[in-house]
């Protein structure tokens, strides 16, 4: 049997373990169990819960938001490992001058972020907390190339930033945090599977976690060289990428009580808002669950 993974950049564990496929971590790992491996790129992780229904791929990993979509949307997955909290992940700036100074200054405004990511997560909860609706009470955009730029020239409120971008924009000066992610999530890496193999190959899951951990700790140890291998990849200085990459944990962990409870928080606070169109029971995507518990 041959595992398909999903790979794409907003993972960087799975992201580094495509770009080390030379040292074959991944097959090194589940060569003993008879299988091989084959790594699918794309672009963009929403599709992860999608893609893993249709059989394009067996394994794959986003933040904390896609798997609670794809469940909505009625994909049967299993979550499989989680990594620890990504405080210092991204950030939701708004420029020095701006007469936002708490999230409820926010109402009314436009604010841009990668929707259907952990950033739909951070903006739902702190509005949530703040006693606003994702739905109602802001505009939501999409991030694009010149968000950095409409948010400096005053075009739009806020931007949720992350990663190297995040740390180009900090670097430049003129903006400040107003929300810092950490305070609000725990913004963890996500990893999720198909039920049946999740179900019926435990051992290929356990596997394929241990070459995510080694991925991880070559990451840990090689920052410059993590660094300069997403910047050849996806733009950006490595310098930026290496602040970015040294604020990860690079620590990956088992399914637990307390992470479904942040999911079921996050999946309640997308149903109220109508981010998501039916109610989801997060528990349900575990191993054991049942097939047809998929939402």
């Amino acid at each position: 049997m041959t595992i398909t993974i999903g790979v794409h950049s907003s993972n960087p564990s799975l992201y580094h373990l495509y770009h080390l496929s030379r040292l074959g971590l991944a097959q090194e790992e589940l060569a003993p169990l008879g299988e091989s491996v084959v790594f699918h790129p794309y672009t963009n992780g929403v599709r992860t819960g999608e893609l893993l229904s249709r059989g394009v791929i067996d394994f794959g990993g986003t933040g904390s938001t896609p798997p609670v979509t794809a469940q909505a949307a009625g994909h049967d997955i299993v979550y499989t490992a989680v990594s620890a909290p990504r405080p210092e992940h991204g950030a939701l700036l708004v420029p020095e001058d701006s007469p936002v100074h708490t999230v409820a200054d926010l109402k009314g405004t436009t604010v841009h972020l990668a929707i259907g990511s952990w950033q739909t997560h951070l903006i739902a909860k702190a509005l949530d907390d703040a006693g606003l609706s994702y739905a109602e009470d802001i505009t939501v955009v999409r991030s694009t190339d010149d968000s950095e730029e409409l948010l400096r020239t005053g075009a739009i409120a806020a931007w949720v930033a992350q990663g190297a971008q995040l740390a180009a924009a900090r670097r430049t000066g003129g903006l400040r945090t107003l929300v810092r992610t950490g305070d609000i999530i725990t913004d963890r890496s996500v990893f999720f599977a198909r039920r049946d193999l999740a179900e019926s190959r435990p051992e290929v899951i356990e596997a394929l976690t241990r070459a995510l951990r080694r991925a991880d700790d070559w990451a840990a140890a090689n920052p410059r060289r993590a660094a300069e291998i997403a910047a050849a990849d996806l733009g950006g200085s490595a310098d930026d990428w290496e602040t970015a990459l040294r604020a990860l944990p690079w620590k990956i962990g088992p399914v637990t009580d307390a992470f479904i409870a942040e999911q079921q928080e996050a999946a309640d606070i997308f149903h109220r808002t109508g981010f998501i169109d039916r109610p989801v029971t997060v528990a349900h995507a575990l191993a054991g669950a049942g097939a047809d518990k998929a939402a």
